[in-house]
């Protein structure tokens, strides 16, 4: 077996330092994130980081049992980068000294200026005299610890870059990781080649390792995988299915809300393509039945739940002597489950997953994915030969149309919207633009319009098209077709769909819920 060199992020409570893991990952670096409390000095010993990066984080070094580094990280003899919040306490903890914000707070752009001294983490920067940065910081570092030396200021950070270039300890003030650092990438490219990492994290690797670690766990049981249609779920089962064939049974579950032709690609894509062992529990007529006159978005989404839960457990048994239950678990939704305060850790997925059946059946866990972004999944999904068509698709939420159905949900108005959903993506695809845009999709609105449609007059449903643009998945903005595009598609929509007279597009855009996800 291949040992991969590992970098520890020690999470301080960034609302980006997942992004620091993605920026690690581009560059063929594995890494794990664990928020400080779970970091001790046994921990350390025992996961054998190469190198060690300290997060940023809300706190200051002076509120009471403000977050820390075990003792052990500036023993260790590797590389630390302290980002931020993680550049205070650096320097906390070896003797330098931090204030309280008086006048000195950056919040947003800044830029940075060097010192006459190179430091090799800045290889590639200052080319122009000055590089822009992300600042976001209350206090402020305002003695150096013994060893350090400045190599970058900026107007309110005169310590904005620091390092003890001797021990290998390097501190900035700012967030090279989010894109607002535009070379952000080149720092952390600079520390993961200091500390010596040969970057041989890769999904070729990945994938050989994935199915060695299946076979042990899983042996000679059967396996039984819930599948959406999903690409999490998909790649998993492909997976799982190379590792140990017929031992694996698929349990698709349509529960009649899915988009237009969606169930007969899944299944021809399993059953024909993959040979994969299926079986197809077409539940439409339940959900449908059990969702008739709900119009409450939250109760649609936990009837949906309940009711996944409930099928995939009758259909399971089918199976008989399943030993394990496979899910497409990501690393997103490990790091979010890990409350940082320690308190109750966070539902991921309430909608849709199968949380509760591996203790009701007496099922083990086969998680193949859980270490992958959902970028590396795709490119996990490229190896094992998945068309480009299936796993470049737009995400897709487990509650499915019922979300982009506002009010009560009838089967006319699930028709209506798959119709309009599917020219719409149409439209998209033969401009070439469906690959620019994360998540395109078209809701059906809860009112009725009055509309003219050549010498008649209309009263039908009006329909909201969305297309937003991510980087991370973690907020989002929308896409700005051009008018030409939106009268051709709105004129589309019109005459080929029965049922819409009017079409409007939605350009709100940032906040996090403004994304469904799988």
């Amino acid at each position: 077996m291949t040992q991969h060199d590992r970098l520890l992020i020690i999470d301080f409570g960034s609302q980006v330092t997942q992004l620091i893991a993605r920026r690690l990952r581009e560059l063929n670096v594995y890494c794990e994130i664990h928020p400080f409390q779970k970091v001790t000095d046994a921990f350390l010993a025992d996961f054998a980081p190469r190198a060690v990066i300290l997060s940023g984080g809300p706190a200051s070094v002076f509120a009471e049992g403000a977050p820390m580094p075990p003792a052990g990280v500036f023993t260790l003899g590797v590389p630390v980068l302290g980002i931020c919040y993680g550049q205070q306490v650096m320097m906390h903890c070896l003797g330098g000294k931090v204030e309280r914000g008086h006048k000195t707070a950056e919040f947003g752009r800044a830029y940075v200026t060097p010192q006459p001294e190179a430091l090799p983490l800045l290889e590639g920067w200052f080319a122009e005299g000055r590089e822009q940065v992300w600042m976001s910081h209350g206090d402020h570092v305002s003695a150096l610890a013994p060893g350090f030396r400045v190599f970058g200021t900026s107007p309110n950070a005169p310590f904005a870059i620091t390092a003890d270039p001797d021990r290998h300890f390097y501190a900035v003030q700012f967030h090279p990781e989010v894109h607002h650092t535009p070379k952000g990438a080149k720092l952390y490219e600079n520390f993961v080649r200091l500390a010596g990492f040969k970057g041989d994290w890769t999904m070729d690797a990945y994938r050989d390792e994935a199915i060695r670690k299946i076979r042990e766990q899983v042996g000679d049981a059967k396996v039984i995988c819930g599948l959406s249609g999903g690409v999490d779920s998909s790649v998993a089962a492909v997976l799982i299915h190379e590792a140990i064939g017929e031992q694996l049974t698929c349990v698709f579950v349509d529960h009649g809300l899915l988009r237009l032709g969606e169930a007969e690609q899944v299944l021809t894509m399993f059953r024909d393509t993959y040979n994969i062992p299926l079986i197809h529990a077409d539940e439409s007529d339940l959900f449908l039945g059990a969702l008739e006159g709900v119009s409450d978005p939250e109760v649609k989404r936990k009837t949906i739940g309940r009711l996944f839960i409930d099928v995939f457990q009758k259909h399971a048994h089918e199976v008989g002597g399943a030993k394990f239950l496979a899910q497409g678990t990501l690393y997103p939704d490990v790091i979010e489950s890990v409350s940082f305060s320690g308190g109750p850790s966070v539902t991921i997925k309430s909608h849709h997953n199968v949380g509760g059946l591996p203790e009701k059946m007496g099922l083990k866990l086969v998680e193949p994915l859980r270490e992958l972004f959902k970028d590396e999944v795709r490119a996990l999904g490229r190896e094992l030969g998945l068309p480009e068509s299936f796993i470049g698709r737009h995400p897709f939420p487990g509650p499915g149309l019922a979300i982009r159905c506002p009010g009560e949900i009838t089967r006319e108005k699930l028709e209506i919207l798959r119709e309009a959903d599917a020219v719409y993506i149409d439209q998209i695809r033969k401009h070439g633009l469906y690959d620019e845009i994360w998540q395109a999709f078209v809701a059906i609105l809860p009112v009725k319009t009055v509309g003219v449609m050549g010498d008649g007059r209309t009263y039908e449903f009006a329909c909201s098209l969305r297309a937003v643009t991510s980087v991370d998945g973690m907020t989002a903005d929308y896409y700005p077709f051009t008018h030409d595009f939106l009268g051709e598609t709105a004129t589309r929509i019109i005459n080929e769909v029965r049922g819409i007279n009017r079409v409007m597009y939605d350009i709100t855009s940032k906040p996090p819920g403004t994304i469904e996800m799988e």
